[in-house]
């Protein structure tokens, strides 16, 4: 059976295809593919231009170009010929360098320099920059972009419905009011936080050989100074040299990466269940979409579809995440293979990760405020203006303000006559005791409109 959407295993691949669409060229197979010929191409210009290795001379203006367009103009028929190289000598990296050494047969410059491509290398040294430029790209060119949308709806909607009062609640109950476009803020504040700590994880490389000591390299070249001709190399390729490693470069800035993401990936969970939530109890109404159908027995029904699907996808985006910052660092002795099939799986956390955001947008998008439904929900809960009240009362000195407040209101639907009636009893000078007589739980916001527009 032919692999389509329809075909597909995973849902990355399948249902949610498009929608991932654009990690395809930069985490899948086709990009490992492409990262791992930059990686050996680049290493050879770097010999190259090293004076002390005699047998690389410098570069041909001709071989430049052949290079630069081997790499500018690598397809699926060049992926899938290092693929059927693959078939017969059953390795990965060694097919990438066997289809460039049969590339560079063709230009009379390059033919005589085959036997210097993966020099001193091994698979890990192409493997582990490979992987770091794919993230990199990914989270440059796919998430930033998803997420700098994601940030920018939230801090608009904080300050549309800065104003917007709402009852709160803790612990489920009703508490001292705020706003909707003040909790939007907290997830703008708490979201632009993790984004920034996500961008400023700098990705490693390495490229010392098969232990880490550049024990083949100084053997062939003793005069070379390996760690410098290496750094420069892998800095080129846009990442931080890591001088210290075994075999393999030892991910710990994967895990870095993949524990910013999942913190930011929480925080928009928490996002999803508190508008799942306020939709349920009618603050916010979903814009209806005339051709959809919300339930398949019910037809009144409108549900909250994206922020339950966001909701899903960054959980098992999380769960993937998890584990590779969890098994990535570690690996018996010198290496084992065990990171090789879990580093395959990068790309499908991101995708996760990339499906919920857009999911959110488009949920965040079909929002529409119900003020009567604040408004009405605000002033069958006048109880919460105790907290206001025994506060004040503390101020000037009367006597177990918190304990006499609790009998008036713990537990108890508090109609405002009652609490304004308590109010004029007490001994308070005049204009505060008018000021709280005038209170309403619509006004009881503190400073929460203006924090909302100060996201």
């Amino acid at each position: 059976m032919d692999l389509t959407r329809l075909t597909a295993i995973s849902p990355i691949d399948g249902r949610y295809g498009e929608k991932a669409a654009a990690l395809a060229a930069l985490v899948s197979e086709y990009a490992l593919l492409r990262e791992r010929l930059t990686v050996e191409v680049r290493w050879l210009q770097a010999l190259a231009a090293e004076p002390a290795i005699a047998e690389v001379p410098v570069l041909s203006a001709e071989a430049e170009r052949f290079l630069e367009a081997l790499l500018n103009e690598f397809d699926l028929a060049a992926a899938e010929r290092i693929k059927h190289i693959e078939t017969t000598i059953n390795h990965d990296v060694k097919a990438v360098e066997y289809f460039l050494k049969e590339r560079l047969a063709e230009c009379p410059d390059l033919a005589p320099l085959r036997e210097f491509v993966h020099f001193a290398c091994t698979s890990e040294d192409i493997n582990n920059l490979a992987y770091a430029r794919m993230l990199k790209a990914a989270r440059g060119q796919v998430l930033r972009p998803s997420l700098d949308e994601l940030i920018e709806q939230l801090r608009g909607l904080a300050h549309a419905h800065a104003g917007d009062v709402m009852l709160a609640r803790t612990h489920g109950q009703p508490a001292s009011p705020t706003t909707l476009g003040k909790e939007l803020a907290n997830l703008v504040y708490r979201l632009q936080r993790q984004y920034d700590q996500l961008l400023s994880v700098a990705l490693h490389g390495k490229f010392n050989g098969a232990v880490g000591n550049y024990n083949a390299h100084v053997c062939a070249y003793p005069e070379v100074d390996w760690p410098a001709l290496t750094r420069r190399h892998v800095e080129g390729l846009g990442l931080q040299w890591n001088p210290y490693t075994t075999q393999i470069e030892p991910h710990d800035s994967i895990a870095e990466l993949c524990d910013a993401l999942s913190r930011l990936n929480t925080v928009l969970i928490d996002l999803a269940r508190d508008i799942w939530g306020y939709i349920a109890l009618g603050y916010f109404k979903q814009r209806l979409i005339e051709s959809e159908v919300g339930s398949s027995t019910m037809p009144h029904k409108v549900n909250p579809i994206d922020f339950e699907n966001a909701e899903g996808n960054l959980g098992i985006a999380n769960a993937l995440l998890g584990h590779l910052a969890r098994k990535l660092p570690i690996s018996r002795w010198q290496r084992d293979l065990t990171d090789s099939t879990v580093l395959r799986n990068i790309g499908v956390a991101l995708a996760h990760s990339h499906i919920a955001y857009q999911a959110l947008c488009k949920g965040l998008n079909k929002l529409d405020v119900d003020r009567e439904r604040l408004r009405a929900d605000l002033e069958a809960n006048w109880a919460v203006l105790a907290e206001a009240v025994q506060t004040v009362m503390r101020r000037y000195g009367i006597e177990a303000p918190y304990e006499r407040l609790k009998a008036l209101t713990r537990g108890q639907r508090m109609q405002p006559a009652a609490l304004q009636a308590f109010v004029r009893e007490l001994n308070l000078p005049e204009p505060v005791r008018r000021e709280l007589e005038a209170l309403t739980p619509s006004s009881y916001i503190g400073l929460a409109e203006i924090l909302a527009r100060e996201a």
